[in-house]
């Protein structure tokens, strides 16, 4: 080996050296900037685990309130807290038993709450008796010390959190919320003749005497279940129907704009520099301003709707469509454009014959692939311009109440994104093969 060869070699090493020296290096110093510019330590700390139990409860659990007035002393149990939910006093839950002024509330394995006209008590199992009684302006707790920190104290409220359920006193009201599995009122509302029976017992309905005689009890039920009116289930099945509407109208529109222009942007196709450049430039503005922007604008311009959504995913796509369609139209075989062109064919039969074979199994490919995503970003756009699944989506979420209908919205809307791929993928199979 030669010096030369042997100094070569030796730089070539020590430069591997340092490169697996420094990569490493730098990874950790950028792992440490973000670390701290994001504050990692400080959202740690702020973190409410908490919370965030409580709020995954809510999206496979419903609870129950049960809520005394203490100005008149007045008794309400509700499902959610919804009036569409209350309870008449003959249908209250058996873990609910009321003595006049007292009422009684099993939250099961010894968890005890009692309202009565001199407070409230709250028996906790390995802990002790929480009591709490009104006294002038302020609230005074008598519990075990030392208090611990799932009692939260005020001198105008008191709450306590445990894993049985929650429990307020204020001086307006006293109230307890008692979590249990399910979503209650799926089906049927408290006021259905249909409500608390069981599956045998609603078919043998079926076949019992009408309840309504303008129709039959099979129709009655269907309407009970389909008129809902905690869950609005026609009301959120139109709004399914919205969000692909808009996918469908702004992604179909977009393609059948983006298709004539895309041959003036194509440079087989437009012989003119000058074109080219103006549409290939219009294309890129389109698609350079996010569908989010667009329909902010376009609400500002023509007010909410579907159809304002529906534009946004329209202008949008017809740029990302007529760059990929001129794209395609550049790299066609030319030598079957110049058969059919040897038969003395006209430019419109050039192209049917001889340009759209060859692009049409790549361009529906991109339709369906956008039809797609679109489907799901017209829940995002839904929100902004008030129609779909994500008007409701976002309403749920605002509340900060309800999140087991958050989790009933992101089902449907998950199945409807399936529901499209399904769609999508058969349509591929039928026109483009496998």
């Amino acid at each position: 080996m030669t010096d030369a060869t042997y100094l070569t070699v030796q730089r070539q090493f020590k430069s591997r050296r340092l490169t697996a020296f420094a990569v490493p290096l730098l990874i950790i110093l950028y792992l440490t900037y973000l670390f701290v510019s994001f504050d990692i330590p400080g959202l740690a700390a702020r973190a409410r685990l908490d919370n965030a139990g409580i709020m995954l409860a809510d999206f496979w659990s419903h609870k129950t309130h049960v809520t005394r007035n203490n100005a008149t002393g007045a008794l309400t149990v509700a499902i959610e807290g919804e009036s569409k939910g209350t309870y008449a006093p003959s249908q209250y839950p058996d873990w609910v038993q009321t003595n006049g002024v007292t009422t009684t509330i099993d939250l099961g394995g010894g968890n005890l709450i009692t309202y009565d006209a001199q407070g409230a008590r709250y028996i906790v199992p390995g802990y002790g008796t929480i009591d709490i009684k009104p006294q002038g302006e302020k609230l005074v707790l008598t519990a075990p010390l030392p208090v611990p920190t799932w009692i939260n104290v005020a001198d105008t409220r008191i709450s306590v959190t445990t894993p049985a359920g929650r429990f307020a006193y204020s001086r307006s009201k006293v109230e307890t919320f008692k979590y249990e599995p399910g979503w209650e009122l799926f089906f049927f509302t408290l006021d259905s003749p249909f409500y608390g029976k069981s599956y045998g017992q609603l078919t043998a309905m079926l076949m019992a005497d009408r309840i309504d005689p303008a129709r039959s009890n099979l129709g009655l039920m269907a309407s009970e279940f389909w008129n809902n009116k905690m869950w609005h289930h026609s009301v959120v099945a139109w709004a399914l129907f919205e969000t692909v509407l808009m996918a469908f109208l702004g992604t179909m529109g977009a393609a059948l704009i983006a298709l004539p222009l895309a041959f003036l942007a194509a440079s087989n196709f437009a012989p003119f520099r000058a074109i080219r450049f103006t549409f290939r430039r219009l294309f890129d503005f389109l698609r350079g301003v996010d569908g989010l922007i667009w329909t902010i604008i376009l609400a500002r311009a023509f007010g909410p709707g579907p159809m304002t959504g529906a534009l946004a995913i329209l202008l949008t796509d017809t740029g990302t469509f007529g760059k990929t369609f001129s794209e395609t139209l550049e790299n066609i075989d030319e030598k079957q454009v110049e058969g059919i062109r040897s038969t003395g064919a006209g430019a419109l039969q050039r192209a049917r014959f001889g340009v759209f074979p060859q692009i049409a199994p790549v361009l529906l490919s991109q339709i369906l692939y956008y039809l797609e995503s679109n489907t799901r970003s017209a829940t995002v756009i839904g929100a902004i311009v008030g129609g779909g699944i994500g008007l409701l989506l976002t309403q749920a979420i605002i509340t900060q109440k309800d999140w087991e209908e958050v989790a009933y919205y992101m089902i449907l809307i998950v199945l409807m994104v399936m529901a499209m791929d399904t769609i999508s993928g058969w349509i591929r199979r039928r026109f483009i093969g496998r």
